[in-house]
């Protein structure tokens, strides 16, 4: 029974340590994520422990450096800063979480 109930918890904790690396982006106009040209819509980003980003969108990957910053504050909502179209930070919304993306890696589509 004990175990059972501690396997319940573990299970439970990985589940919450697995979801709090993906979040949901949405780009209102075109943009450039490490020269992949990505088209409005809602992108599933997904944080990986090596310092990368991976933004896909059905078929549609790409993969970015990035560095995360904390701030003090949570972000009330997720919000995307770009330079001309080239997405240079995301922060994400309900979390104190900033991503700077880097200019040089690789892409896939």
């Amino acid at each position: 029974m004990v175990k059972n109930i501690l396997l319940g918890f573990a299970t439970a904790a990985l589940a919450v340590a697995s979801a709090a690396s993906n979040y949901s982006v949405t780009f209102y106009q075109p943009v450039t994520i490490n020269g992949t040209q990505l088209k409005p819509g809602d992108y599933q980003l997904e944080l990986k422990d090596n310092g990368m980003a991976v933004i896909k969108q059905g078929k549609i990957t790409t993969e970015a450096p990035v560095k995360v910053e904390t701030e003090n504050q949570k972000f009330s909502r997720s919000s995307v800063r770009i330079n001309g179209t080239q997405v240079e930070e995301i922060r994400l919304g309900g979390t104190s979480k900033r991503l700077v993306f880097e200019t040089h890696g690789n892409a896939t589509n």
